[in-house]
């Protein structure tokens, strides 16, 4: 007898514990600051802003979100530096066991710019899937199912132009996940740009992690490589580096070919 299946990660959560190590958590392009906040009435407050090391330019986003977790709502409301107005409501395990409904409206004022996203997730044990209808953007139907089975994963997403009446985009994946590592293999961009990604587990208080990615359309040939590690300590601050692994003759290590920057968490 099989044990039971758990739910597998979304489609755009396979590989994310190194995407997050090397992007999120290993900050390259400058330096960032996030505070989170919380009260006993189920609202939370988020603040962050970063600062981009090759232009000086600083934007920020300041975020609240309120939660009836026996209702299953969230209601999230953001505005950022750049006038951006969202505003997102998901409704969470009502009309059936593992179903998650939401709709999320942005809108630029000054641009009279808006766009509005209505999305669907449907979660059981081996089985996870999506479905997101971009209503002002084409309409694109985009849907993505991910299966898994003791700790092996396979997933795909594909997306349809209404109004064009044609597939505009499709991936695929595989992979597998242990509680201390995992592995994911991309084929990306209609299965034009492939990336392969590692991430370890090494204790309670280091990750690492690693990611290659090859570009068949790339002009310049070959394989770009990023590596990083974390270690915890009470304040969570962060320094990043990534080096261009075609270009490590280059005389700066803060050059156009590399990366460098922090960041630093505040959770209360």
């Amino acid at each position: 007898m099989s044990l039971p299946q758990p739910v597998p990660p979304s489609w755009k959560d396979l590989g994310k514990s190194s995407n997050d190590l090397l992007g999120r958590d290993y900050h390259f392009s400058g330096t960032s600051l996030e505070v989170k906040t919380g009260t006993p009435s189920n609202v939370s407050f988020k603040v962050d802003g970063n600062r981009d090391s090759k232009s000086s330019f600083v934007s920020g986003n300041l975020e609240g979100k309120y939660t009836d977790k026996v209702h299953g709502l969230t209601f999230t409301q953001a505005w950022s530096t750049a006038n951006a107005l969202r505003t997102q409501i998901e409704l969470d395990n009502q009309i059936a066991k593992g179903l998650k409904l939401e709709t999320t409206t942005i809108l630029h004022p000054e641009k009279s710019a808006k766009s509005v996203v209505l999305g669907a997730a449907y979660k059981q044990p081996g089985l996870h899937s999506r479905a997101v209808l971009d209503v002002f953007k084409g309409p694109t139907f985009t849907a993505d199912t991910v299966l898994g089975r003791d700790g092996f994963l396979i997933g795909a997403e594909a997306s349809y132009n209404v109004s064009e009446g044609r597939v505009t985009k499709y991936s695929a994946a595989a992979g597998f996940s242990a509680p201390e590592y995992a592995v994911t293999f991309h084929g990306l961009s209609n299965l034009s740009t492939f990336a392969a990604s590692y991430y370890h587990r090494v204790s309670p208080d280091v990750e690492a992690g690693a990611k290659a990615v090859y570009d068949t359309k790339a002009t310049s040939p070959g394989v770009a490589l990023e590596v990083g590690t974390k270690a915890y300590v009470s304040l969570q601050g962060l320094f990043g580096l990534a080096l261009d692994t075609q270009r490590l003759n280059d005389a700066s290590p803060t050059g156009p070919a590399h990366k460098v920057g922090a960041q630093f968490v505040f959770e209360a």
